[in-house]
């Protein structure tokens, strides 16, 4: 079609969206379907935070916003970093985007010539690279292996680097492995960034608050205040205060660099709502008890599904430290016969399996970057993943 840009054939659509619309499809259809494709927490957003967005309404606060976001939520964002994260921001040096999505894009196009380099450690959210590309820059894919618990390592970043790399960036917790990098695994990275000065840090910290076994969530300016002037800290209320639909993500960086991505936004969608920003507001600064009580459900549908998956015939899984995520190896499963006579090949083919055979909807390993794995979100009812993991445990029972 001769009126589609050439940029777009740089890209695909998004790997886990598909999925999640795909079982919507079946599901319409008639067909009995699981999924566990969507990065999704099934609670409900909390009674506070709805009531804040509704006071919002009655008071009127339906008109356009800042580009950048009232001032109220920025200084709302400003004390959470503080609270949180040891990190002293001013409100101009805060945004507010229609989701974190939205935060990175206007960071990589603000950013990016053509022949920059972005590096994006493997497994990594299915966006980062076509985002990348997009804004006419060159994704640097570093794979992490399994054995080093799908983390980057400091001689890895080292050797990944090149005159041309302008960000690296950082997913901890991660999606889609739930990887988190400890204190000391995080300065062995930061002290290679320390090196080389003309590489910034985009850090991704969506899931922080979604760790479990103690486990001390960092962030790179955090760590190592050198970075300070080179690192956008990028947040949002969408997971652990169970927001996706009310699309609020933000980032905090140096002024030019937040300056720039406000000029972005301010040519594609001026502000993200104004009722969702008063919600956010109330999340950061409300009662923060439920956050304990949901994550104690997570913890537990965490250690079931790593459980139940480890006992399954072909399947290993690490368990991960945050997120709600596990990446299981169906490694041993490649090359394996489906009762029709199909061979497996690939983890797309064993996902594709999964839902043809027993009704389960995951997301293969591929649109992450590696493989052979594939990634399930536990972020749904207790019950609901026992019966998706038996169906699982039954499809790879039957391939020979």
């Amino acid at each position: 079609m001769a009126i589609l840009a050439q940029r777009l054939n740089r890209i695909k659509p998004s790997p886990t969206i598909a999925v999640t619309a795909r079982a919507a499809e079946l599901r319409a259809e008639g067909r009995d379907v699981i999924g566990l494709g969507a990065g999704e927490p099934d609670f409900d957003t909390p009674e506070h935070i709805k009531e804040a967005a509704k006071a919002a309404i009655d008071r009127g606060e339906t008109k356009y916003t800042a580009v950048a976001g009232t001032l109220a939520l920025r200084e709302a964002i400003c004390a959470k970093l503080k609270r949180d994260n040891a990190l002293s921001y001013t409100p101009d040096q805060v945004t507010v985007g229609c989701g974190g999505k939205q935060t990175i894009y206007n960071a990589l196009m603000a950013t990016l010539d053509p022949g920059d380099e972005v590096l994006i450690p493997a497994p990594y959210w299915v966006s980062y690279p076509d985002m990348t590309l997009l804004a006419e820059g060159t994704p640097v894919v570093v794979p992490c292996s399994e054995k080093n618990a799908f983390k980057l390592t400091a001689e890895d970043l080292e050797k990944a680097i090149t005159a041309k790399t302008k960000w690296v960036i950082m997913n901890s917790p991660s999606n889609p492995t739930g990887a988190a990098y400890s204190f000391e695994e995080m300065k062995a990275l930061t002290d290679v960034l320390l090196r080389h000065p003309h590489v910034w840090v985009m850090t991704d910290d969506m899931y922080e608050l979604l760790v479990y076994d103690a486990f001390k969530f960092v962030t790179p300016a955090q760590v190592e205040p050198g970075l300070y002037d080179r690192t956008l800290t990028l947040n949002g209320v969408s997971k652990a205060y169970c927001m996706t639909g009310w699309r609020v993500g933000y980032a905090a960086g140096p002024k030019a660099l937040i300056q720039a991505m406000n000029k972005v936004q301010s040519q594609s969608t001026t502000h993200t709502s104004s009722i969702s920003q008063a919600a956010a507001v109330a999340a950061l600064n409300g009662p923060q008890d439920f956050l304990a009580k949901n994550l104690a459900v997570f913890k537990e549908r965490r250690d079931l599904v790593v459980a139940e998956l480890n006992a399954t015939p072909g399947l290993s899984c690490h368990t991960p430290e945050g997120a709600f995520y596990v990446y299981p190896s169906c490694e041993a499963l490649i090359g394996k016969t489906t009762p029709k006579g199909e061979t497996i090949a690939t983890d797309a083919d064993f996902a594709a399996y999964l839902l043809e055979q027993v009704g389960v909807a995951v997301v293969h390993g591929e649109a992450f970057g590696l493989s052979p794995f594939f990634r399930v979100s536990y972020a749904t009812a207790t019950e609901t993943l026992k019966e998706a993991c038996a169906r699982i445990r039954r499809a790879c029972e039957a391939l020979s």
